[in-house]
């Protein structure tokens, strides 16, 4: 198992583990919570945002975001949102750029338990190798940087690339996207 990979099973490992207890408790109160895991080997501090709460997804995707945000119910937002800022898996000075949002939950052996729906009028994406992993995202997604992925997950709108590079460089075929796949004019 590669570094990496261990990182990410530890991580995945803490966010299970989250979602767990937070179903368990129950009290049906809104949360946010960040999570953060220290690799012991490498020291190297990973976090992510864990929110229900729809104030909290415009700046856990901005660029002082963290590299992966999580929502823990259907959310609705009323404004734009924008993806910003280049994030490491594994930390600033290690791993591979990349984000991602998460629109489920998981138990501890990483089986999804639940999706979620976001819902916004359009989320921008200025971040690279950004991924969408399983549940829907309600709106318009416009594409600005290179890697944007859907990993069993839908859009229910349309995604409009800035170039034919950027949408050359998408990965869109493990998800679906209910609108129209273009490339801006």
């Amino acid at each position: 198992m590669t570094k990496l990979n261990k990182k990410r099973n530890l991580f995945f490992g803490v966010c299970a583990s989250f979602i767990l207890l937070a179903a368990g408790c129950g009290n049906n109160e809104d949360t946010t919570e960040s999570e953060s895991s220290v690799d012991e080997s490498s020291e190297v501090i990973t976090s992510a945002s864990i929110s229900d709460k729809p104030e909290d997804v415009l700046p856990g995707l901005s660029e002082n975001g963290t590299w992966i945000y999580a929502i823990t119910d259907d959310v609705t937002v009323e404004e734009d949102i924008m993806v910003a800022g280049t994030f490491h898996d594994g930390g600033e000075d290690s791993g591979d750029v990349y984000r991602k949002l998460a629109l489920y939950a998981q138990d501890e052996d990483r089986n999804v338990t639940d999706e979620y729906t976001l819902t916004a009028p359009s989320m921008t994406v200025e971040s690279p190798n950004f991924r969408i992993q399983n549940g829907t995202f309600a709106g318009d997604v416009i594409v600005k940087e290179e890697g944007f992925e859907l990993a069993d997950s839908t859009i229910e709108g349309n995604v409009t690339f800035d170039s034919q590079e950027l949408m050359d460089s998408a990965k869109l075929d493990e998800g679906t996207v209910t609108g129209e796949i273009s490339v801006a004019e």
